[in-house]
């Protein structure tokens, strides 16, 4: 298990399979972020820990929200997914293995399969709210793919205000970074194909962990995300 001592940590993934790399080119255009670029896919889990091991159970499919003081672009209004089809189950349990998740208490993870297309006209905007942080305890990125792209580098900061990022690397398939919401901000550079004139693509999973009683699922948390304001400049 990871302690986040820095504020985030890289881990290796399982063995991807090709059923989840294939799942990527049926995921539906997301149309409120990513300057139609961005694909996307989401669904909602409660995670309890049993006597030696993480148990995920779905829950019921609700559309997905973001108070306006962690998404200016597209903060404030309830967006319409589809769930996921692939199994990211392997995936996720080995990130909740790894973080310092307290296991005395339930928590809920939102997780977003996202495909990011780039090409010579419009290169792949990852992260259109810019630098931030999402809102959770524990936010992971796990990367099953990149193709014929350049870019998508993570860079993080201590704070929202610093000029310089602390860290910054590429982040390779078969790897996930774990982040201390709390404690980091973070951005991804865009997106650039590597053969000019072709097509490229970065494939995702962003799996967000909240405690459960401060869960982004259900009418109050839809109610709070609606009723949001943007923070003061």
């Amino acid at each position: 298990m990871s302690t986040l001592a820095d504020g985030f940590d890289i881990i290796d993934l399982p063995p991807i399979s090709q059923e989840v790399l294939d799942s990527y080119d049926n995921v539906p255009l997301d149309v409120y972020m990513g300057n139609q670029t961005r694909y996307k896919r989401f669904s909602q889990y409660k995670l309890d820990h049993t006597s030696d091991a993480w148990t995920f159970e779905l829950l019921a499919h609700r559309p997905y929200g973001q108070s306006r003081q962690y998404n200016t672009v597209a903060g404030g209004i309830m967006r319409e997914y589809e769930p996921l089809q692939a199994d990211f189950l392997p995936y996720l349990h080995a990130v909740a293995a790894s973080l310092p998740l307290d296991r005395s208490e339930s928590w809920q993870v939102n997780v977003h399969q996202n495909r990011s297309r780039a090409t010579e006209a419009k290169p792949g905007l990852v992260t259109p709210e810019g630098v931030h942080k999402d809102g959770h305890e524990y936010v992971a990125i796990l990367v099953f793919n990149r193709h014929n792209v350049t870019g998508g580098e993570m860079r993080l900061w201590k704070a929202l205000e610093s000029s310089e990022p602390f860290w910054r690397g590429t982040v390779q398939p078969g790897h996930a970074a774990l982040l201390d919401d709390r404690a980091v901000a973070h951005d991804v550079t865009d997106l650039h194909p590597g053969i000019p004139g072709q097509e490229g693509h970065r494939d995702i999973v962003i799996a967000a962990f909240s405690r459960w009683s401060e869960r982004w699922y259900g009418e109050e948390h839809d109610q709070a995300v609606l009723n949001s304001e943007p923070l003061a400049p």
